[in-house]
């Protein structure tokens, strides 16, 4: 055994040198990789024709970007949102260019500092005025061309650029790629959408409608539907490619290289050329910046709520849907799946329209939020472009060849939570060909229900809430499932038995009904996952029909949905009689609704493929890696340990006192810098801060589980240090739980306790279960657990031998508002007992009504400590829009847990007490009160960031 090991000590200090000396050419690599390529920009006013009944020009506010680099390049046209402006895609401008394009961003005629008068992407207005800004980029040096005056240029844009994006195309062959994103088909029908009936009998989208038209007016250059959450920008931007100073050319700025000043805004201009300026008309108020006869017809449908022909025909006309066979360019298509305003049938419609190659991508997104995705799409942006516009090829031809920009589906699915951050974890399952939304298969699934009779209540009101604009996915906390709230009476269910496996929708359900009563309803159908947590709806979507004649049978087109119904979970259809974000008819009636047919058809797509599910790389990893760190210590690696301090008998009644803790980490980066605080008994501590602030290393050392460079920690007078007996007094939880997948919630628990080493009977294990409140669930296998259980079973753990110290790093993640609640309420009155809570949080509402006192850090050090009351004051409550304040305040009085109501700018200002949100609007909608927005009103998120900004500056 001697010559082995002494050949292993004597190569050992080698083979760490050659480890060290990979690791710093792997690096290299990587900062070489890393280092921004230069970009220029300049800004420019571009004049264009008025419009076909004349007038002075428009002059358009364009910035075109370039890397600092010589020879041609291909070009990009870069469009902003409805409601932003060129500064809203700042960021993507300059991810393209440096990815090699030459980017012309710009804001379109009615928008930020650009003249003219919004005509929503009329082929007589915008599609014009972008022809002219290809004409613009043919006189560039720096972009490559085709032929004289023919760029090789691709567009992208969302929701408003999209469908500028693709009206181009179909209207200047010399565009040459594209990639719209979060856009209509037919804009006709997504404000007026219909599932039966004529074409002029379809619903309408008020709420969205609303929206729409209010982001129209006279506002500050900010982006109200650019939906930047939801990835609109198409190529999405990371905050480290946010501009960080003043405009183009006042300095570098991220990488950028200014060589020309933004000209001033035009001279105010007649009609046709006008910008908003001087007193604020009547006109001007009701119109803002769009055109007379656009607001005229706005104006007469929103107050009938059904379209006229002239409102069909104009919102057509500015439609993709009207140009059929016209884009023959390649074209990737970005739809949202989180998106009530513009759903994914908008995309697959596009997809047909497209006369060459296309790709579909439904991602976790859209204008009701969702994650965005935004590098990823901001790759697949780019390399769409790659493929099609740098390969040497004819002018308009189209290159061969595998590749990033190969056409077929790629669809974002949730993958559950990442086992340390606790985070969502997102897959992308892909196929070679778009599976359409009635698939490539389909699963019939029996229904069973008898006829029903529902009410269209009078006056529309109270209604039931589907989603509410910009708000769906936010409402859920994530996902795929949605919230919603269907009124008693106003609602026919039929369910199926509980699936006998799980089955993966892609699509669009449909079923057959039949539906009797007065001519004219208007009816809403979902379709509901309904498992153990209860009901929820997929993505809050719903198909509005218009039954225009007695009644009789209708094949319903569900909304498409990429969702899986897990083994045991029941489908459930309801077809209601109301819905808050459409209008309904103002006369009360009855509708008798039932199956024509008992079947609902699922589509599926059996040929996506996503990410293997087999065990992790570092699973196999770990074994080696736990040898070689073991034969390293066998080796000679020692460290050095400290005695803990004596105990402090003045401290003996203090759950925690930590003075003057630091932490440093390799490279100078300071984690926790000279922190200081002390809890005592029966608080509920709030420990905040952004990311990056430290306050997981301060939990971590709390913990004894990482060693503080200076300062020290007590635990009743105790000094923390592995292993120390005081310990045993904390629980906690925090970077997420921890269990073994194979074993039930309650076994879980069981060996937990048996690995402490104390009694059984010291567990109070029925107090734990009763706290988890998980039901039968306890004896399932925890890898059958939601999110929100395992959250619940991971608290209860922590709670195992009710210790006076209880530490919870995000205990909310992962649990539904009723949940939360109940969260809330268990940690108020753990502490009422006279233990000590410590919260780890980023829902600042819930601190205000958990916490009693809170802890501010900022970069690692003590921003302010103290009672919640001193800090932020008292009265979080939220701001009720409505045209009824007077009504409203009165209901809101008489709901239980508000603490009071007043009358304020725009609405109703609620202090909520223990009452929560959804509560008071089911109450205000019950009373028939007309809720238009809810605004949280939090006085700790404005102290807040109140105390980081001053930081910050």
């Amino acid at each position: 055994m001697k010559g082995p090991l002494l050949w292993i000590f004597r190569t050992r200090r080698r083979a760490v040198a050659a480890a060290l000396a990979l690791a710093v050419v792997a690096v290299a690599g990587w900062v070489a990789l890393a280092r921004e390529t230069p970009v220029r920009s300049a800004a420019q006013r571009i004049e264009v024709p008025a419009g076909p009944r004349g007038g002075g020009p428009v002059s358009l506010d364009t910035t075109f970007y370039a890397p600092d680099a010589s020879g041609r390049r291909p070009a990009v046209l870069l469009a902003h949102g409805f409601g932003g402006s060129k500064e809203s895609v700042r960021a993507q401008a300059v991810r393209l260019a440096r990815a090699g394009y030459a980017v012309l961003t710009w804001s379109a005629r009615g928008f930020g500092r650009s003249t003219g008068q919004i005509a929503l992407n009329s082929p007589d207005h915008e599609v014009r005025d972008v022809r002219r800004l290809i004409d613009w980029l043919a006189g560039r040096p720096e972009v490559r061309l085709d032929g004289p005056g023919d760029p090789r240029v691709g567009m992208a844009g969302a929701s408003y650029g999209g469908a500028i994006s693709l009206l181009t195309a179909a209207h200047d062959r010399r565009v040459d790629a594209l990639v719209p994103s979060i856009t209509w088909n037919d804009l006709a029908d997504a404000l007026f959408p219909n599932a039966a009936g004529p074409a002029d009998a379809g619903v309408f989208k008020k709420m969205w409608a609303g929206v729409f038209f209010g982001a129209g007016g006279v506002t500050p250059d900010t982006a109200l539907l650019t939906g930047g959450r939801a990835g609109e920008g198409s190529g999405g931007a990371t905050e480290s490619d946010r501009m960080r100073s003043g405009s183009e050319g006042s300095g570098p700025v991220a990488g950028t290289t200014p060589s020309a000043s933004p000209a001033p805004p035009g001279p105010s201009r007649g009609p046709g050329g006008a910008r908003p300026g001087g007193a604020a008309t009547d006109e001007r108020v009701r119109c803002g910046r769009f055109l007379p006869e656009i607001c005229a017809i706005y104006q007469k449908v929103a107050e009938t709520g059904r379209p006229t022909p002239e409102a069909v025909a104009m919102l057509r006309r500015s439609s993709p849907s009207a140009y059929p066979g016209r884009i023959k360019v390649p074209t990737l298509l970005l739809q949202g799946l989180n998106d009530s305003l513009f759903p994914l049938d908008h995309a697959d419609r596009n997809a047909a329209l497209v006369d060459g190659p296309a790709k579909v991508v439904w991602f976790d997104g859209g204008h009701d939020g969702g994650d965005g995705e935004a590098d990823r799409l901001h790759e697949l942006t780019v390399g769409w472009f790659d493929r099609w516009l740098l390969p040497a090829r004819s002018p308009h031809g189209l290159a061969g060849g595998p590749g990033a920009g190969t056409p077929g589906f790629e669809v974002t699915r949730q993958g559950g939570r990442d086992p340390g951050t606790r985070r969502r974890v997102l897959t992308v399952a892909e196929a070679a060909r778009y599976p359409g939304l009635s698939g490539t298969a389909a699963r019939k699934v029996r229904l069973a229900g008898p006829e029903q009779a529902i009410a269209n209540p009078p006056g529309g009101a109270p209604a039931s809430i589907t989603s509410l604009p910009g708000l769906g996915s936010a409402l859920s906390g994530g996902g795929d499932l949605g919230l919603s709230l269907d009124m008693p009476g106003q609602a026919a269910v039929f369910e199926s038995a509980p699936l006998p496996e799980s089955v993966d929708v892609t699509g669009s359900p449909s079923v057959r009904v039949r539906v009797s009563g007065p001519p004219g309803a208007v009816l809403f159908a979902k379709v509901y996952d309904v498992g153990p947590m209860g009901p929820r709806l997929p993505y809050g979507l719903a198909a509005p029909m218009r039954i225009t004649g007695a009644g009789g049978e209708a094949e319903v087109r569900l909304p498409a949905i990429d969702h899986r119904f897990e083994a045991g979970h029941r489908v459930r259809l309801v077809v209601a009689a109301s819905d808050m974000g459409y209008a309904t008819p103002a006369a009360s009636s009855v509708h008798r609704v039932a199956l024509a047919a008992p079947d609902i058809t699922l589509p599926l797509a059996p040929a996506l493929r996503g990410p293997g599910t087999g065990p992790p790389w570092w699973v196999w990893a770990l074994p080696p890696a736990a040898l070689l760190l073991a034969a390293l210590i066998l080796a000679g690696v020692r460290r050095r340990t400290r005695p803990p301090a004596a105990p402090d008998p003045a401290l003996a009644g203090v759950p925690l006192e930590i003075s003057g803790l630091t932490k440093r980490y390799s490279g100078g980066r300071l984690a926790v810098d000279d922190l200081s605080f002390r809890v005592e008994r029966g608080q509920v501590l709030g420990l905040l801060g952004p990311n990056g602030a430290g306050k997981t290393t301060s939990l971590r050392m709390l913990m004894g589980l990482i060693h503080p460079d200076a300062g020290q920690i007590r635990i009743f007078g105790h000094a923390v240090a592995p292993g120390v007996p005081v310990l045993s007094r904390l629980g906690s939880f925090v970077e997420g739980p921890g269990f073994l997948p194979h074993l039930s919630g309650r076994d879980n628990l069981e060996l937990y306790w048996r690995a402490t080493g104390r009694p059984a009977e010291d567990a109070h294990l029925a107090e734990a279960l009763e706290i988890a409140g998980l039901g039968d669930a306890l004896g399932r296998a925890v890898r059958t657990y939601s999110q929100g259980m395992r959250q619940r079973l991971a608290i209860a753990q922590a709670m195992l031998g009710l210790p006076d110290l209880l530490v919870l790093d995000e205990p909310t993640n992962g649990l539904d508002p009723p949940q939360i609640r109940g969260m809330r309420d268990v940690l108020l009155r753990y502490a009422a007992g006279g233990r000590t809570v410590i919260v780890s949080s980023h829902l600042l509402a819930e601190v205000e009504q958990t916490c009693s006192h809170v802890v501010v850090m900022h970069r690692g050090r003590l921003v302010t400590a103290g009672p919640v009351a001193e800090i932020v004051g008292s009265g979080a409550g939220v701001l009720v829009g409505t045209p009824d304040p007077e009504r409203a305040r009165e209901v809101a009085k008489g709901v239980d847990g508000v603490d009071g109501a007043e009358l304020a700018d725009g609405g109703v200002l609620v202090r909520l007490g223990s009452a929560p949100a959804s509560l008071l609007v089911a109450e205000l909608v019950g009373a028939g009160v007309p809720v238009d927005r809810v605004t949280p009103n939090r006085r700790l998120e404005d102290a807040f960031l109140t105390l980081i900004g001053e930081r910050d500056e």
